[in-house]
């Protein structure tokens, strides 16, 4: 079948947009697309959010194959299954996950199906569990899988350990959300972080996952919950999401907090991505505090610590990969929170955008426009 897909090639040459430099370009083409293989499933997408994840591939920090189609959180309806796929029928509600979890290696088997070995190899490949690439370029080219995903099209297939079914009348939008902002921000404070009522934390960052995470703070109890962005618009939207105080980011941001919890909070998250940011996180934190890392760094970048510090005030640095989630257990329990009003996840939606408006929706990324931005690919130009 034909459908329209955002892909990622090489870019003729060096573009920039709000201070970053992209050596990819990413563009509408339409394209041919394979029909489901066995245990994969046709999925039409109704709804996918643009993350600096997918950025990060266009920049050349998280280098990916191409040509790709982008796009890894979405919500959609599934169209059509294939031979073996056993707990998904077509006309499911479904929210899709990045890490397709094998089930039998030694991470899945201990809890921790995010770090799936089997699923992240095959992700770096761009391809799908089974080893294939369903979607063909014009040329009759293959084009690889982002994250086994690739969400930014109006039509995808994917493995059907991606799939999550869902029972329920909430948005689109809001579903998309719980495949990764939702998924990641909430995760890492119930999963990983150990926050107790009552305890303080602070949030680095406050796009989509930042936001999540301060949803996630205050239906964990924690008090106050503080802040910290470059954009004041951000800070805006953390206000709504319910933070209790706002920091804008310098240099002098880790002093500030501090003073403002008297001595450092007990939880720092950091979802900007950036060394700055994680390295002020940390030097937030009170004496025996925690600093949770979420945002995903140029490869490249280095933190130093003193090892003696680290010891002596009893410290801890954690890594927080897609909200530590079990995904099939953790995407029905968000929403459940959410439509009980524990969650209030549609507070994260941000702008909205049509597949053919790939420019626009990055520059609001990116220029710190609230809330998470989103490709609504049930409106076609």
């Amino acid at each position: 079948m034909r459908t329209e897909a955002l892909v990622a090639r090489p870019a003729p040459a060096p573009w920039s947009v709000g201070g970053l430099t992209f050596h990819n370009v990413l563009e509408l083409e339409t394209v041919e697309l394979l029909g489901p293989g066995q245990s994969e499933v046709l999925v039409e997408v109704a709804s996918a959010g643009l993350c600096h994840s997918d950025v990060s591939v266009l920049t050349g920090d998280r280098p990916r194959p191409l040509p790709m189609v982008l796009g890894h959180e979405a919500s959609g309806t599934v169209r059509e299954v294939g031979l073996g796929v056993r707990h998904i029928r077509s006309g499911d509600t479904v929210v899709l996950t990045f890490v397709p979890s094998c089930q039998r290696c030694a991470a899945c088997r201990g809890g921790r199906p995010v770090l799936c070995e089997a699923a992240n190899t095959t992700n770096r490949n761009g391809t799908l569990v089974s080893g294939a690439r369903p979607f063909r370029d014009r040329h009759g080219d293959e084009l690889n899988q982002h994250l086994g995903v690739s969400a930014f099209s109006r039509f995808t297939v994917v493995a059907e350990e991606s799939v999550i079914p869902v029972a329920t009348s909430a948005p689109a939008s809001v579903l998309a959300l719980l495949g990764c902002a939702a998924l990641t921000g909430v995760g890492a404070v119930l999963n990983r972080s150990g926050l107790q009522p009552g305890q303080s934390a602070a949030v680095f960052g406050c796009g989509g996952v930042g936001l999540a995470v301060i949803l996630g703070a205050r239906a964990a109890g924690a008090s106050p919950i503080v802040a910290v962005d470059v954009t004041p618009l951000r800070l805006d939207w953390a206000k709504r999401a319910g933070a209790d105080a706002c920091v804008e980011w310098d240099a002098d941001a880790a002093r500030t907090i501090r003073e403002l919890t008297h001595g450092g909070v007990a939880v720092a998250f950091e979802a900007a991505g950036a060394i700055q940011s994680l390295r002020s996180a940390y030097e937030a934190t009170a004496i025996g505090g925690t600093t949770v890392v979420i945002g995903l760094a140029n490869p490249q970048a280095r933190l130093e610590l003193s090892p003696s510090e680290l010891v002596g005030t009893e410290r801890a640095l954690v890594g927080c990969y897609m909200g530590s989630a079990i995904p099939r257990r953790d995407v029905p329990l968000l929403l459940g929170m959410y439509e009980r009003g524990r969650l209030p996840i549609d507070l994260l939606v941000g702008a909205s955008f049509r597949l053919d408006e790939p420019g626009p929706a990055i520059e609001t990324l990116l220029t710190g426009a609230g809330g998470r931005v989103l490709f609504d690919l049930t409106d076609i130009a």
